[in-house]
């Protein structure tokens, strides 16, 4: 999964209970899990490249002048024009590395996958920086929306996507499930605080130095409901 808005934001979690809670066999897992280190750079690979072409537009220009005018990739706003091809390309390209890796893509990575050329590509053919800011605002309001909706149905998604990763009670699935929803709402409100108050290179840092920390600390901070609504421990008293 790619991290952050990118894909779904669970895999810290994932990668602290993994070997706890996994119920595959080695290997299965052999033929489904590539290198941590590989993965660590498909996750995080797209955002910091997504920081070093907006800090530095000229190193990545040669390579994009296919997909952006020279005016475009050269101009006032070249970082963040350069910046979101190349993010569009990386996240074409992790995806495609995952996939021979793994033989399967889960749906919410596609989803934010083609949120981001969709974006991507009308914030450079209108020439507008809009488009790419909204973009994590619309994942994680997405996001959000399908596990509230879930929970609405009696049907927590988290329990069918982590299902072997994680070995929860009814109970904490649901408990679970509605404070990532609702973290997903808050990250959603500070993307627009953030774009909206401050200038392109301070939204770019902040979405790439900012929001995986806060992220990784709320994935921390959810171990306790983990070990409470343990199923195999519950099971066992």
């Amino acid at each position: 999964m790619i991290f952050s808005e990118n894909r779904c934001p669970l895999f810290g979690i994932m990668l602290w209970n993994h070997r706890r809670h996994d119920r595959r066999t080695p290997d299965m897992n052999e033929k489904t899990q590539p290198n941590p280190l590989l993965k660590l750079v498909l996750e995080l690979g797209p955002l910091i490249l997504f920081f070093a072409a907006n800090s530095r537009p000229g190193l990545f220009e040669p390579l994009l002048r296919p997909m952006i005018p020279t005016a475009v990739a050269t101009g006032d706003k070249a970082g963040i024009f350069v910046a979101t091809a190349v993010f569009m390309v990386a996240i074409l390209v992790a995806l495609a590395v995952s996939y021979a890796l793994t033989r399967r893509l889960p749906v919410m990575a596609l989803v934010s996958a083609f949120v981001v050329i969709v974006f991507g590509g009308l914030t450079l053919f209108l020439q507008d920086e809009l488009f790419i800011k909204l973009k994590p605002t619309i994942i994680y309001v997405l996001f959000a929306a399908v596990l509230f909706a879930g929970l609405a149905f009696d049907k927590p998604f988290l329990a069918i996507a982590f299902d072997q990763v994680f070995n929860l009670t009814a109970e904490g699935w649901k408990k679970l499930t509605l404070r990532w929803a609702l973290f997903f709402l808050v990250l959603a409100a500070l993307n627009e605080i953030v774009w909206r108050t401050q200038s392109t290179d301070f939204w770019v840092g902040f979405k790439v130095f900012a929001v995986l920390p806060i992220t990784f600390i709320f994935a921390a901070l959810q171990y306790p409901l983990l070990a409470k609504y343990d199923a195999s421990k519950n099971a066992g008293d």
